[in-house]
């Protein structure tokens, strides 16, 4: 069942953290919506998620790294090792051996 936020920020206070939000580095945006979301108690992650655009799951798996921050395996990176978009891998040229 998905919780009532009963507090919510004023609109200029929404512009001010998606303004902010989009300056962060991709670890930083989750990490920030995560915070948020937990000041604002139940029903943050779903307002929050609203607020900046990013989706809930995102902020859930956010909130549980947190956890482990003194443990960080991605420390000093963006994204953790072997995440992200593959590499391209160039086309072949067929050989011109005569």
């Amino acid at each position: 069942m998905a919780g009532h936020l009963t507090m919510q920020y004023p609109p200029e206070m929404e512009e001010q953290m998606r303004g902010f939000f989009q300056t962060l580095s991709e670890k930083d945006r989750r990490r920030y919506a995560a915070l948020e979301a937990r000041r604002l108690g139940r029903g943050g992650i779903r307002y929050v998620a609203g607020v900046v655009g990013c989706s809930r799951r995102t902020i859930e798996r956010a909130a549980d790294e947190m956890k482990h921050l003194p443990y960080d395996p991605a420390a000093g990176r963006v994204r953790r090792v072997g995440a992200g978009r593959k590499k391209s891998v160039p086309p072949t040229r067929p050989s011109s051996k005569i």
